[in-house]
């Protein structure tokens, strides 16, 4: 997008009134209340928000406060003082801060030429510092920009030692002086920045989980999958934080292979394994999983292309597919999953009854997209 483009893309928001507070919304979260900062497209738009529900079957998912975006996002982050950030959908050129409620104009960064947003933002436990997955547009290499929370600045980055990486996570448990380390997704596959998201020679794709020392971006470890045609994408931990659940996305060129692909790899600290999934469900998956969580009751893989959510026990066994249309973006909520897919969302999904949550007037229509945040 050139600077001219920004612009006026900037100015026609402004001019839209791109910040909406629905009427009668208050920040205030009264008991039973949800929640949740997502991203969406309705109607050719796209916009990021925090929609709003109360607990219990029935009660409608609402639109309680929204901005409109250039173009779709992808990843979100809640910041300790109520902030919201955004990145666009891989290459993306644009994040933002966002302080709902607060009057204050979104603030914006757009990236130069050289370099382009992979979809994910994470934040340090202060919110001090930001830490976002880019890829170099002239070699294809990926980085972790350090950026100022404040200014959204870049202070230092860091390579990933890969390509395409993708979602990133901190693990408590630290390396060998205890600091926290950062996990990063490096999910493989080449393109470029003159065709966009168009896969190129995925012959040389090279998938991995790399980590990372915090306070020098040091390589501290690096683990591949035996198929390098399933790329690591999103990324969470078990309840006991001792085992990361990767939801994978195949990429193999026979469709039957592709198909049949697992869509759940975890990693122990030390190796990382494929979850195989039982084969008479796996060619419904389509070997494509969305986004994941994980609650005391295992760990769930949105699957979209599936229109349902694969579940597995915390150990990797096969549980069974909880139907949901176009599903995608999954959270959790005091141990329960929320997932949302097309006109309606799921209250604790991975129960024998989920409790249905239909859209309210402004969601409807809407297609979320991948991930969505517990906010209260």
């Amino acid at each position: 997008m050139t600077d001219l483009h920004r612009r006026q893309t900037l100015a026609a928001l402004a001019g839209l009134g791109a910040w909406v507070l629905a009427p009668g919304a208050a920040f205030a979260k009264a008991s039973g209340s949800v929640h949740l900062a997502a991203a969406w497209e309705h109607q050719g738009s796209f916009h990021i928000g925090l929609l709003s529900t109360r607990e219990g079957a029935g009660q409608a998912l609402q639109v309680h406060a929204s901005i409109e975006v250039p173009t779709r996002a992808h990843g979100l982050c809640v910041l300790p003082d109520g902030s919201v950030l955004a990145t666009a959908r891989r290459p993306g050129d644009w994040l933002v801060r966002w302080q709902p409620g607060q009057g204050a104009e979104p603030q914006w960064l757009w990236q130069a030429g050289d370099r382009s947003f992979n979809g994910h933002v994470l934040a340090s436990a202060d919110g001090q510092r930001l830490y976002t997955t880019e890829t170099d547009a002239e070699t294809g290499a990926s980085w972790i920009a350090v950026r100022d929370a404040r200014t959204l600045e870049k202070t230092t980055e860091w390579p990933t030692h890969g390509l395409d990486a993708h979602e990133l996570i901190w693990d408590a448990r630290g390396g060998s002086d205890n600091a926290p380390t950062l996990i990063v997704a490096n999910g493989g596959v080449p393109t470029a920045p003159e065709t966009g998201r168009v896969k190129r020679d995925l012959g040389r794709m090279d998938s991995s989980l790399v980590r990372l020392d915090t306070r020098t971006g040091r390589l501290l470890g690096q683990w591949r999958l035996q198929d390098q045609r399933l790329s690591l994408r999103h990324l969470a931990w078990s309840p006991d934080g001792a085992t990361l659940g990767i939801a994978l996305q195949a990429e193999h060129d026979d469709a039957t292979a592709k198909n049949a692909a697992p869509v759940l790899a975890l990693f122990d600290g030390q190796a990382l394994r494929v979850v195989p999934t039982p084969e008479r469900i796996a060619q419904n998956l389509h070997g494509y999983g969305g986004s994941i969580a994980a609650t005391h009751a295992g760990w769930a893989v949105s699957c979209p292309r599936a229109h349902g959510i694969a579940t597995f026990s915390l150990q990797g066994k096969w549980q069974g597919l909880v139907p949901l249309p176009e599903v995608c973006p999954l959270a959790v909520r005091d141990g329960a999953l929320w997932a949302g897919g097309l006109g309606a969302s799921l209250q604790n999904a991975q129960a024998a009854t989920p409790v249905n949550h239909p859209y309210g007037h402004g969601l409807r229509g809407a297609r979320l997209d991948n991930h969505w945040v517990i906010t209260g």
